[in-house]
């Protein structure tokens, strides 16, 4: 076994990680930086309903994110096969996300999505960094929310949207949690 090359691939699939563990963090707490922090400048991202660059994608999704009510992600088994001598590697990332969304009359409802990440990655000036991404949906539901009872306990620590609450901050003195 070539240890050093064994730690060169276990390196790289750390970073890719980080990677994609950036991108779904950026989309909940709708960091723009944080997103964009997980592609190449050049690379190219495919939603079905957008295909253009980082930026343009961020854009786009955080756009969408930051009219509802909540989201979050939720990454599942990623299966990676990585190149190490090409500085390249592709994967699969399965996700689960969830979004609170409002009817015009105020009703929410849930969203709830779950597909997968196809995706080609690659090292440059020593970062792992997504190069493209094809996001394929494999099931969606659009339901009434169901969780009006967490609101009646006033002791539970509820998220705020797009991450406002103590998660962000570590205020543990004020013992508030998003809660208006």
């Amino acid at each position: 076994m070539d240890m050093e090359r064994e730690v060169r691939d276990l390196v790289a699939r750390r970073e890719i990680v980080k990677a994609v563990h950036a991108y779904m963090r950026g989309q909940d707490r709708l960091d723009r930086d944080l997103q964009l922090s997980a592609f190449h400048a050049d690379a190219d991202v495919d939603c079905g309903l957008l295909r253009g660059g980082p930026e343009a994608y961020t854009d786009f999704a955080q756009g969408f994110l930051a009219d509802l009510h909540g989201s979050q992600h939720i990454i599942g088994q990623i299966d990676l096969e990585v190149d190490i001598d090409a500085g390249t590697a592709r994967g699969e990332v399965y996700f689960f996300a969830w979004h609170r969304t409002r009817d015009e009359d105020g009703t929410e409802k849930d969203l709830l999505m779950a597909g997968r990440y196809v995706d080609d990655y690659a090292c440059r000036d020593e970062r792992w960094a997504i190069q493209r991404r094809r996001e394929l949906i494999d099931w969606a539901r659009h339901d009434p929310a169901t969780d009006a009872i967490l609101r009646e306990q006033v002791t539970i620590h509820l998220a705020g949207p797009r991450g406002a609450d103590f998660s962000q901050t570590r205020d543990w003195a004020t013992g508030t949690s998003g809660r208006d």
